[in-house]
């Protein structure tokens, strides 16, 4: 039996994106219910410098070229979810989403918990200890975070998308027949999520830090951003690691934080949104495995129409 690909893939606004080692693609569904879909080559900085490759840098690499291709499939799915008759969303405003996303991300799981912890320091003193706090104060920030956003009707559908490409990959990985009806018995969490990446990387930064002194506030705050690529680079090789023997109890308890908190993160998908999902992984399984066996209509009756 062929070993499976790796495949991995992001929700975006009424759609999935699905990428391989040298494909990726993302289908959204347009309000005339038909689905939509783009499929583009991988391009990798790491074609170039083969040593982008290797094992703790690889991980870096990984999550910014990973970064630019949601960005561009996130790009797709808003404009083709307004529909034609919407004003599409130019780059300009798109960069400056994206920037102002970043900004909040690293004021609310970066700054306010570095401050916060800092104001703490009569009650708990001392690098370990500080490092704890914060570390709690940042996996507060985060959970919180993430449970609210998914309170917002919008949020909840991109959720569900989530939770659609989950339940592919598995029915993939499991060898199972690739139909709606077959992939809904799978489970909407994976091991090998963002969510449980970003989680893992919050707590290696508590054991990561707890080297580095904590005053000035200046040199914490900076350190924790300058750090960040050191830290992703272990957590992307822990993430495969235990994915690769999640079967094993002590993987299964690095995982099963990562699992717990995808719980926020996915929600049950119905099948329309599992058959974006399937016309995302197959425009991109065709291409890595030649596997020509695609449906040109989805289940529901939705016409699909690509592009290269």
């Amino acid at each position: 039996m062929k070993k499976p690909f790796n495949y991995g893939g992001q929700a975006v606004i009424e759609g999935v994106m699905m990428r391989g080692p040298r494909t990726w693609a993302v289908a959204v569904r347009c309000p005339d219910n038909t689905v939509e879909v783009e499929t583009r080559a991988v391009e990798t900085i790491t074609t170039r410098y083969p040593f982008l490759k290797w094992p703790f840098v690889r991980g870096t690499v990984v999550l910014v070229e990973s970064l630019v291709i949601g960005v561009r499939a996130l790009s797709y799915s808003a404009n083709k979810a307004a529909g034609e008759e919407e004003k599409p969303i130019s780059p300009l405003e798109m960069a400056l989403t994206i920037g102002l996303a970043f900004g909040l991300a690293i004021l609310l799981f970066i700054v306010l918990p570095v401050f916060l912890a800092h104001l703490l320091t009569p009650l708990v003193a001392g690098r370990i200890g500080q490092n704890v706090i914060e570390g709690l104060l940042r996996v507060g920030a985060f959970v919180a975070y993430v449970a609210g956003v998914g309170l917002m009707p919008d949020i909840k559908r991109v959720f569900q998308y989530h939770g659609a490409e989950h339940k592919v990959i598995n029915a993939y990985e499991a060898g199972s027949e690739l139909s709606p009806e077959a992939v809904q018995r799978y489970s909407p969490l994976h091991p090998r999520c963002g969510t449980s990446f970003l989680l893992l990387v919050i707590v290696l930064k508590i054991f990561i830090f707890s080297f580095l002194a904590t005053d000035p506030l200046w040199w914490r705050v900076s350190s924790r951003i300058l750090l960040l690529p050191v830290v992703a680079g272990l957590a992307y090789e822990l993430i495969k690691l235990t994915a690769l023997y999640a079967r094993f109890p002590l993987a299964r308890l690095v995982l099963a934080p990562g699992l717990a908190v995808q719980r926020l993160t996915t929600r049950e998908p119905d099948d329309s949104q599992v058959e974006v999902a399937l016309t995302a992984f197959e425009a991109v399984r065709v291409r890595e495995e030649g596997d020509r066996d695609v449906r040109e209509i989805g289940p529901s009756g939705s016409e699909i129409r690509g592009t290269q």
